[in-house]
Parts: C-alpha cells; sequence; structure tokens
C-alpha cells in the first residue's frame, strides 16, 4: 500500500475520468427570469405574444417597457446621448472552481475526513463541510456513497504517481528511482492519511468490479518497481534477480514497514524506515565488488 506526496507517495497513471461542469449554484432570480423568457419566447415564435388570460400584470408590464423605450428615444432627441442607464447593477458572480479544481478539492477533503472519521460515522455532508462546497457537487463527483472508497482511492493513487513519475524522470540513476519508490511508497508519518485510506479500504467487503480496481492499484506498484529493476539491470547496474519473487519480497517488506510506521512504533523514532529498506534492498541488488 502506497502514500503521499513529499517523504512517501503520488505517482502517475490511469485517471478517474474528469468532469468538465458540474451542478451550478443557481444565481437569485434566474429561474424566475428564465421563465419569464421562456413565455415570451414561446410568443414570438408562434405569433404575437399576448399576456396570460386575466392577467392585468402582464398589460401593466408592457406599457411600462413602452415607455421606457419612449423614454430613451426622447433622451436621444434632445441631447443627442446616450439613454439613461438601467438603475438595476448585474449580479456581481462569484468565481466557480473548474471540473478539475473542484474535483481535486472533494477528492482532499474526502480522503482527509476518511482518515478522520472513518467510514461507519462518514456522511457526504461532512466531505462537503470540509471541501467548502455544497452536498449536490460532492454527490455529483461521487455518485453513490458506497462507490465513494474506491473512487477517493483511485484518485489518490493517479495523483500519488503522477508525483512520483515526475520526479523519477529528473533521477539520475537506477538507484535513484528506487530510493524515490520507497518513499512514495512508504506513510510519511504516523496516521498518514493516504495510507489510512487504503487501510479504510481494504478492510471492505468488495464485488467483483472492486476487487478489480483494488487489483489492478495494487499491480500498479509491482509493475513500477519492475521497470526500475530491469533499467538497473540492463544498464549493469543491478543484477539479474528473478523479477516476480524479488517484487513479491520486497512488497511484503515495505507494507509490513509501512505498518509500524503508521502505527508509530518506538523503533522508528531514530531510524529511518525508508533508509532500512533502501538499503535492504540495494544490498541485494548491487553487483558484487571485485576484489
Amino acid at each position: 500500500m502506497p502514500t503521499p506526496q513529499t517523504g512517501p507517495a503520488r505517482p502517475d497513471d490511469h485517471t478517474s475520468p474528469q468532469v468538465t461542469t458540474g451542478p451550478a449554484d443557481m444565481e437569485p432570480g434566474v429561474g424566475e427570469g428564465g421563465a419569464e423568457l421562456s413565455e415570451r419566447g414561446a410568443g414570438a415564435g408562434g405569433g404575437e405574444s399576448r399576456p396570460r388570460a386575466g392577467s392585468a400584470g402582464a398589460t401593466v408590464g408592457e406599457t411600462r417597457s413602452r415607455e421606457r423605450t419612449t423614454g430613451a428615444a426622447d433622451d436621444l432627441a434632445a441631447g443627442g446621448g446616450s439613454p439613461r442607464p438601467a438603475g438595476r447593477a448585474p449580479f456581481a458572480r462569484r468565481r466557480q472552481p473548474s471540473g478539475d479544481e473542484a474535483r481535486e478539492r472533494a477528492m482532499r477533503a474526502a480522503i482527509s475526513v476518511i482518515a478522520e472519521k472513518g467510514t461507519g460515522a462518514l456522511r457526504m455532508s461532512d466531505i462537503a463541510a470540509r471541501a467548502g462546497m455544497s452536498t449536490g457537487h460532492i454527490l455529483y463527483h461521487f455518485g453513490k456513497k458506497d462507490r465513494l472508497l474506491l473512487e477517493v482511492l483511485a484518485w489518490s493513487q493517479a495523483d500519488i504517481w503522477a508525483g512520483y513519475q515526475e520526479a523519477a524522470d529528473k533521477a539520475g540513476s537506477p538507484a535513484e528511482k528506487l530510493d524515490l519508490f520507497i518513499r512514495f511508497y512508504l506513510p510519511r508519518h504516523a496516521g498518514d492519511d493516504r495510507y489510512a485510506l487504503w487501510t479504510q479500504v481494504l478492510a471492505q467487503r468488495h464485488d467483483e468490479a472492486g476487487r478489480k480496481i483494488l487489483t489492478e492499484l495494487l499491480d500498479g506498484w509491482d509493475e513500477r518497481l519492475e521497470v526500475i529493476l530491469r533499467e538497473g539491470r540492463d544498464l549493469g547496474q543491478f543484477v539479474a534477480v528473478e523479477l516476480p519473487e524479488f517484487t513479491i519480497r520486497a512488497v511484503a517488506m515495505l507494507s509490513g514497514l509501512a505498518e509500524d510506521v503508521m502505527f508509530g512504533r518506538s523503533r522508528w523514532e531514530h531510524t529511518s524506515a525508508h533508509a532500512f529498506a533502501l538499503t535492504a534492498l540495494l544490498r541485494e541488488l548491487r553487483p558484487a565488488e571485485k576484489g
């Protein structure tokens, strides 16, 4: 199980489908104005626009509209200037976050709330409050609550892998990439939110589709480690190892260390779990020095 951004975690993968639009907050009066325009538009398209039967207000409205038009024309004729500005100021529209920004806010808020409250007491309104969004927006991004954990985990892993890949592309050697792999895999500290998310997800019962998603996410770490091992072998910097067997052992060791770090075991207070893992793996991978 992987983790986060600075110390241990964030790489690139298959990102969840991004949503470009979301449920917009309705501006004051939009509903009423929309209905009014629709009614008038129907009249314009089908012939003469007429007020509804028995609606004196519609007739008064038309009369006032004609008076305003006439007054504007008189102003132009008299002063040659422009008509008086309308007395009503436009609404000051609040900037809404883009689809990607809103989704990221929702995901990060969900990770934080899940780590803090667990899944039993989790409510969509808690995530909405943490993200500063409406519950409707949260439902838009996550859909059903029973798919929430997998949605959030998939997004978190894509974000972790993106960070890992960006760093690995700048690394100068397979050994440096292995160092990064370990950093992104292990929790940064006890109670790390992203690793806590993994523990919450793995504790749930999953259907076939859910198990497939989890398997793909777990396999993603194995595949990235194997890429590093092959590169090191091809460059002569690592010895040839049985890839599947070595990968299983390496990931099992990292998972065990991760549990220690999450629990806050005292033996890692003055020793780095990351340094311990890197030393152990390089001891097996580096060619023996010729003496």
